[in-house]
C-alpha cells in the first residue's frame, strides 16, 4: 500500500492500494475509537459497495447511520445538503462523531461540506469510488454545493482526516467515468509533468498493475499545489486549468455533461483561445490527438455567448478581473489575469473550433 502524508492544517494521510479494504477498520479504530459513523453515499455506489463496507465497520464495532441520495451532480444542491444535515441531527450525531463519504467527487463535496458545517465542524473520511475522485477531489479539502447561479459557489475548506483509496472499487467504472478521471490526469500532466501526459499516447486500462502508483503520482502533483497555497489565493489556482470554460459547460448542460468531459473540452478551448490571442505559444494540436485517442470530447455543444454568460459568474472572478491558467510549455503553466472584456473575447476564440 502507498501512503502519502498531506501536511495541511490539520494534516492527513492518503492511502492507496488494491484489495486492502480490510485494513480500513484498523485505521478507523486507531483514529476514532468508540465514535459513531455516518456513511454518506449515492444511489449508484450504494448497491455496489455499501453492504460490504457497512458489514466491515459494524463487525469492528462501529455503529453506522446511512444516508443515500440520488446520484448525479444535480443532487449537489442546497436541498440535499439540508436533508443530510437534518438526517444527522435526527440521528443525534455529536461533535465527536465522523462522516464517512463513499463515492465520487459529488459525494465527497456534499459530505465534506456537511462535515464542515454540522456543529461547526466534525471529522470526515473519504473513500473515493471513481478515478476522478481518487486523482483530484480526494486532495485539498475543498467542499461545496452548487447554487442555481453556478457550480461550487457555497462551500468551505475542510480537510479530511483520512483518504483511503481501494483501487478495486474503480473496476466497476464505465467508460465515461474512466474518461472523466483521465481528463484530470491529463490536466496534471499538462501543468506539471510532461512525462505523465506523454504516457497517455497509448490506451489506458484500469486493470493495470501500476494503477495505485499512477494515482499516487497525481496525488503528489495536486498536493504540491495545495501545500503552496492551501486557501486557493494564488498558485493553487493553476489546478483550475480548463475549468473556467468547463464549469460553464456543466452549468449550461444542467450538469448532464460530466465534469471530466467538460474539463477535456475546456482545456482544448482554453489552449486554442490563448494561442489565438497571442497569450501562449502552446498549440492545440499537442492535446487534441491525446484527447481523441482516449475518447474524450473535442467540441462544445453550446454557443460562445451561452458559455460567456455562465463563465463570468465563476468563483475565480475577482471584481472585473478573472484569473485564467495558461500553458507556458508542456508540463508548466502560469496564471494570467484578464479583464471581463478580454475574457469575453477569450471565450469567443476558444469556442471557434476551426483548424
Amino acid at each position: 500500500m502507498y501512503k502519502l502524508c498531506i501536511p495541511t492544517q490539520p494534516p492527513y494521510e492518503v492511502q492507496i492500494g488494491r484489495n486492502v479494504l480490510s485494513l480500513l477498520a484498523d485505521q478507523l479504530k486507531e483514529m476514532f475509537q468508540e465514535r459513531r459513523l455516518c456513511l454518506v453515499t449515492d444511489s449508484n455506489v450504494a448497491p455496489l459497495y455499501l453492504d460490504t463496507l457497512r458489514q466491515l465497520l459494524e463487525t469492528n464495532y462501529f455503529p453506522c447511520s446511512v444516508f443515500v441520495f440520488p446520484a448525479g451532480e444535480s443532487s449537489k444542491n442546497l436541498a440535499t445538503y439540508g436533508e443530510l444535515l437534518s438526517f444527522m441531527a435526527r440521528e443525534q450525531l455529536s461533535r465527536n462523531d465522523v462522516i464517512l463519504a463513499l463515492g465520487g467527487g459529488t459525494v465527497g463535496d456534499l459530505a465534506g461540506f456537511a462535515a464542515a458545517s454540522y456543529m461547526r465542524g466534525i471529522p470526515w473520511v473519504f473513500l473515493p469510488s471513481t478515478l476522478l475522485a481518487a486523482v483530484d477531489a480526494s486532495v485539498g479539502g475543498k467542499t461545496a454545493v452548487n447554487l442555481p447561479e453556478g457550480k461550487n459557489l457555497l462551500g468551505a475548506f475542510h480537510q479530511p482526516s483520512l483518504v483511503f483509496c481501494e483501487c478495486s472499487f474503480l473496476e466497476s467504472l464505465g467508460k465515461e467515468q474512466i474518461q472523466d478521471g483521465l481528463a484530470e490526469i491529463l490536466k496534471h500532466g499538462l501543468i506539471a509533468d510532461a512525462a505523465l501526459f506523454q504516457r497517455f499516447q497509448q490506451p489506458f486500462s484500469l486493470l493495470s498493475e501500476d494503477l495505485p502508483e499512477l494515482i499516487l503520482r497525481n496525488v503528489e502533483i495536486k498536493s504540491h499545489f495545495v501545500l503552496a497555497d492551501e486557501k486557493d489565493q494564488g498558485q493553487r489556482q493553476i489546478l483550475n486549468f480548463g475549468h473556467s470554460i468547463a464549469h460553464a459547460i456543466e452549468k449550461c448542460s444542467g450538469y448532464s455533461i460530466s465534469h471530466g468531459q467538460a474539463v477535456a473540452i475546456g482545456m482544448l478551448a482554453e489552449i486554442r483561445a490563448a494561442h489565438r490571442m497571442g497569450l501562449s505559444s502552446f498549440p492545440e494540436t499537442a492535446i487534441r490527438a491525446v484527447l481523441s485517442r482516449q475518447g474524450l470530447p473535442l467540441s462544445c455543444p453550446f454557443s460562445a455567448e451561452e458559455i460567456w454568460q455562465a463563465a463570468r459568474n465563476d468563483k475565480k472572478r475577482r471584481g472585473q478581473q478573472i484569473s485564467l491558467v495558461l500553458l507556458s510549455c508542456l508540463g508548466e503553466a502560469h496564471l494570467q489575469e484578464l479583464n471581463l472584456d478580454d475574457f469575453r473575447e477569450f471565450v469567443q476564440l476558444g469556442m471557434e473550433d476551426r483548424e
